[in-house]
């Protein structure tokens, strides 16, 4: 299985379960490593083939920028879930830093 990682997503959203971490965005960072059979692409050199990493990062951009979750486990959950709706993606390794903790 091949793996494309999308490094250091650095978004803003609300998450925390304290008071005042529910008034304002805190900074996070994504990092996602998704695998699939990229064979298939690499032998044809296109796109149909392979996975739109720009639009699964659009997708975990959309997701985290609007969301609203307590636990970080429930974020990752949630780009995890983004990130398999993709075709070809077959598993994917999430990883969310939140710095101001």
């Amino acid at each position: 299985m091949d793996r494309i990682v999308i490094r250091d997503i650095a978004l803003r959203c609300i998450i925390g379960v304290y008071p005042h971490e529910r008034h304002e965005k805190q900074d996070v960072l994504i990092t996602v490593a998704l695998y699939a059979d990229l064979s298939r692409a690499g032998a044809t050199d296109d796109l149909r083939h392979a996975v739109d990493y720009k639009a699964v990062k659009k997708a975990i951009v959309d997701l985290v920028e609007g969301s609203d979750y307590q636990l970080v486990e429930a974020l990752a959950q949630a780009v995890a879930d983004v990130c398999l709706a993709f075709d070809r993606v077959e598993q994917v390794d999430v990883t969310v830093e939140k710095p101001g903790a």
